[in-house]
């Protein structure tokens, strides 16, 4: 297991920005059967999505979420000493997309720029790399974009993917602090790399005219090699077993109890997931905030969406909270924060 604990940074503010274009899932009826369909929705929990226009990119998501911050509070720009773009959907393949975005938000050109790329449980692990440069003396402030477009990469026939995603773009701001830690569990297994992959157009499978041919896969799913592919089964199962026992580990090495944090923050991927391990970790549901039903399976940003859309007015006076991320690697990663400080912007749309 590797625990990271990371003392004297927090998080001092959080901005998300979704599209303005509405996908109710009861619209699609072409692809599943009404009574199927009626079904599929209830158990997943997905309602609606966000879909952003073929124009758009995760880039500029981000970039408005980060404006939106940046501006809200009153940030100096050239205070912002590193950069990070976490996503599996960036503009280019060369170059990385985070200069793109250092360009745009008018950063300095001292800032270290990159670009991460994971799935699901990307934002806990990009919090992580934040955190750990903040500790080095001459890093006061990093600011962590967090988005996807997974819409551009799901055939919207597919069965298994087409109800499921939906786009996002997140900004937050860390810097360093006196009195709060970081800690976080993180966890991989690369034997299930392909359970969620987009299997073509890679230096592994390079492009071709094959890469475009539509076909229905073994489980049923259908789409091409440049579009997402997900064993549902098998991503089901990993999940149920690994999520509660991370919590769990991150607690045992914390020494706290579950009782200590106000919320639990889960990935957005399933409602039946969410209230399972609410369930197995004896934890009140109603502390447990759901946004899946109105944007879907953003991937890495379902974090930080959920905690603006949903805890920015929240009454509760324990803002410590553990959020968990879980998906393709395969890998999962669970941490504690204290929002006690951090300013969250309205929701956002473009």
């Amino acid at each position: 297991m590797a625990f990271l604990e990371i003392p004297k940074v927090t998080i001092k503010g959080i901005s998300a920005c979704v599209p303005k274009k509405i996908v109710r899932n009861e619209k699609l009826s072409n692809v599943f059967p009404e009574e199927d369909l009626k079904k599929t929705i209830d158990s997943v929990g997905i309602i609606e999505r966000r879909i952003v226009d073929p124009e758009v990119c995760a880039s500029d998501l981000c970039f408005k979420a980060a404006e939106k911050l940046l501006n809200e509070m009153n940030i100096d720009r050239n205070s912002i000493d590193v950069l990070i773009f976490m996503s599996q959907t960036a503009d280019f393949k060369i170059p990385a997309t985070a200069p793109i975005l250092q360009h745009r938000l008018g950063l300095s050109k001292d800032s270290i720029c990159f670009d991460m790329t994971l799935a699901c449980s990307g934002y806990v692990y990009a919090l992580t790399t934040a955190f750990t440069y903040l500790n080095l003396p001459n890093v006061n402030r990093v600011l962590l974009l967090d988005g996807e477009t997974f819409s551009k990469i799901v055939n919207p026939k597919d069965k298994t993917n087409a109800l499921l995603y939906g786009d996002a773009g997140t900004a937050t701001l860390l810097e360093k602090s006196h009195n709060q830690n970081f800690a976080a569990v993180l966890h991989t297994d690369g034997e299930g790399f392909d359970a969620v992959c987009v299997p073509g157009g890679g230096c592994r499978n390079p492009f071709s005219e094959k890469s475009l041919e539509e076909k229905e896969r073994y489980d049923g799913s259908l789409g091409n090699e440049l579009e997402v592919y997900m064993n549902g089964i098998d991503v089901f199962n990993f999940t149920l077993r690994v999520v509660p026992k991370s919590i769990k580990e991150l607690l045992e090495k914390t020494g706290t109890e579950i009782s200590d944090y106000g919320s639990i923050v889960f990935h957005q991927a399933n409602k039946f997931m969410i209230e399972f391990f609410a369930k197995k970790l004896k934890y009140d549901m109603k502390n447990v905030p759901i946004s899946l039903h109105k944007f879907g399976n953003t991937s890495s940003a379902t974090i930080p969406l959920t905690i603006v859309s949903e805890l920015k007015n929240w009454c509760s006076a324990n803002k410590k909270i553990i959020v968990s991320g879980f998906g393709a690697g395969l890998s999962w990663a669970t941490a504690s924060l204290d929002l006690a400080n951090t300013h969250i912007c309205e929701l956002i749309e473009y």
